[in-house]
Formats: C-alpha cells, structure tokens, sequence
C-alpha cells in the first residue's frame, strides 16, 4: 500500500491529495515530462479527481502517456514569453502543454491586472487537455475575475453542417462571492464534453437526445457511433455554434494558434492533445465601479437559488472537495492497478 493511503474495501482505494499529487507527478517525469511541468500536469489530474471531475482526472493519464509516446507533444517543452508590454501577454507554448505556459505566465497576468484593471494572456502552440475551471478558479481566489476560452480537435459539426468543423471549445468563468467558495463555471459549447462521450461508451451508456450525430449525419444516441466517424453536435443548435465559433476566434485565430479543423496528429499515432491555442481575460473588480463587488455576486446567486434553482455552477464541485479533504480522494481498484503500472513501466 502507497503512504498515505486507506483503504476502505477491497475495490476503493483512498489516497490524500499530496499522495495522489506526487503519484501524478512520478507517472510524467517517467514518461518524459519535465520535473516543472510533471507538477503542474499533477497537481491539475488530481484537482479534478478530488473533485470529482472524473472525466477530466485520472481518466485523461493514458491519453497524455499515448500522446507523449507518439511524439506529437514536447513534454519537456520551456515556453516563452514573447511580449508583456501594456495589457496583453504573448507566450509560444512551443508545443508543450498549456498549464505550464500559464502557469510561466501567471505572475506577469496578475501585476497586469493589478496595476491596469485587466490583463490579457494569449498562448498558442499548447496543448490542453484538462478541465478549464481549475484555470481560472485560482483567480477568483485572489479577488479576481478571470475568463479562459480554449479550443480543441474537430468533434462538433455546426448545424446543418455535414462534417465537424469545432472543438468542444469550453468557456470558463470564476469570480469572488462572499462568503462562500467562488462562482465557477466551465461549459462546453457542445452538447456534451467529449470525455463524458468516451466514458460512455467505455461504461456501455447512452447519450442524451441531441448530443451527437453518426457518421452519416443522423442523429445518435450510441456513444460509439459519435466516436467513429460521427460528431457532437453544440447545445441549443445555432446558439451553441455562435459560442464555439466564437471560442475559435479568441482561442485561435487572436493568439495565432490552430483552428480545431487544422489540428492533424495523423503522423502521429497515439496522440490524443490538440495542439491549439488558448485566451486568458482577468479583471480587478476593485477598478469597476462597484465597491462591494463579491457581495453583489453573493447576492445575485442567492436570488437565483430562492427562484428555485436549487444547484449553481460548482456546487458540487465543492462539496466533493469538502468530503474527500475529510476521507480522501477514492481511487477505483482498476484505476489504482493502471496508475502502479505506469509509475513501474
């Protein structure tokens, strides 16, 4: 049994955040990761399984191994930061991952926002591959608001379309609310993240009405339909597609990275990250023309809640951190089998 661990029963196993941290950590250096970066890929895969973000956890490690594996992603990558002048900050990922081009980025983002009212963070050349909120969460932590926006491969087609043209294009959005955990977003402009589509069909489950299309074009419930050949399709028809279009606009076509449609890893087998761009907006509320900023976004979420909306954006997010902080974050039996073998390989 790993340090820090407890075991409940013979299929769940549970480990402390740290101890899943450096088991993270460990699997990437292994696979040629460098040490600085391996970090920062942990610490964001254990984020998301603490918070029962499972699609987005410890169900993305093969598919980074795979990709590291076929070449088609600089694990060892140093981005740089190319201009920092006035509000906007440039950064080449240099095809590495996009969390540490961020992360590179992140003091210089911060002082901008501080000293200007709002800093802009444009990367391209990266690759991403995880959840957006644990990218902007951090900000509203710090009293500010932050918006990311990021593309990803060709997986919606746009209504009426014949062949997928977007990524599942995410936006995300975080901001302080007085007590109590930030507002958190972060939502496709699909129907269904392309993830939950793969869990799925690895599960045996069918998808919602509306979520995808086969190869055909005709509509599907079956996961593996979407999978082979077929396409997601945005949520509310039209206006799902202006949002993801839009995504490509700020993510791609402002940063200089590639639309979802360039993304081509066909010389490279195994490869599962695009290779893409991604958009950072922060904003100082104190600069705004509120003083009582967080209060309002308490008060505006309470109201919504008394109109009956009885779970808000990351509410559960948080209790699940909440309760695995208490007993530690449970790692299934086959999940745990597959996390030994990578560390050992």
């Amino acid at each position: 049994m790993l340090e820090g661990t407890m075991t409940s029963t013979t299929e769940i196993t549970h480990l402390t955040f740290d101890v899943l941290v450096d088991l993270l950590r460990k699997i990437f250096v292994r696979h040629g990761v460098s040490e600085t970066t391996a970090a920062i890929l942990a610490d964001n895969c254990a984020r998301a399984e603490r918070d029962g973000s499972f699609s987005h956890g410890i169900f993305r490690v093969p598919g980074y191994i795979s990709t590291l594996k076929s070449g088609w992603v600089d694990g060892k990558a140093q981005p740089v930061i190319e201009d920092d002048g006035a509000a906007l900050i440039r950064v080449d990922a240099r095809n590495g991952f996009t969390l540490a081009a961020s992360a590179l980025a992140r003091p210089t983002l911060l002082e901008r926002a501080r000293e200007q009212g709002v800093g802009v963070l444009a990367i391209r050349n990266s690759h991403h591959f995880s959840a957006l909120w644990p990218d902007v969460e951090p900000f509203a932590d710090e009293g500010l608001v932050a918006l990311s926006f990021v593309n990803s491969m060709a997986v919606v087609v746009p209504p009426g379309g014949k062949k997928a043209i977007f990524g599942t294009n995410p936006v995300a959005f975080a901001a302080p609310r007085a007590g109590q955990p930030p507002y958190v977003f972060d939502q496709s402009s699909s129907a269904i993240a392309n993830g939950d589509v793969q869990i799925a069909a690895r599960e045996g489950h069918s998808l919602r009405e509306g979520a995808g299309v086969d190869r055909d074009g005709n509509p599907t419930t079956d996961p593996r339909a979407v999978l082979d050949g077929g396409a997601l399709l945005p949520f509310g028809g039209y206006k799902g597609a202006s949002i993801a279009l839009m995504v490509e606009i700020l993510a791609a076509a402002l940063t200089g990275g590639n639309f979802s449609r360039e993304v081509d890893w066909s010389q490279h087998p195994g490869a599962q990250t695009p290779c893409t761009g991604q958009l950072f907006i922060v904003i100082d509320p104190a600069r705004g023309g509120n003083g009582h900023f967080a209060e309002r976004v308490a008060e505006i979420c309470d109201l919504t809640r008394e109109a009956g909306q009885e779970r808000l954006p990351s509410d559960r997010r948080f209790r699940t951190r909440a309760e695995t902080a208490r007993t530690g974050i449970p790692i299934k039996a086959k999940d745990m089998a597959l996390l030994q073998e990578l560390v050992s390989e």
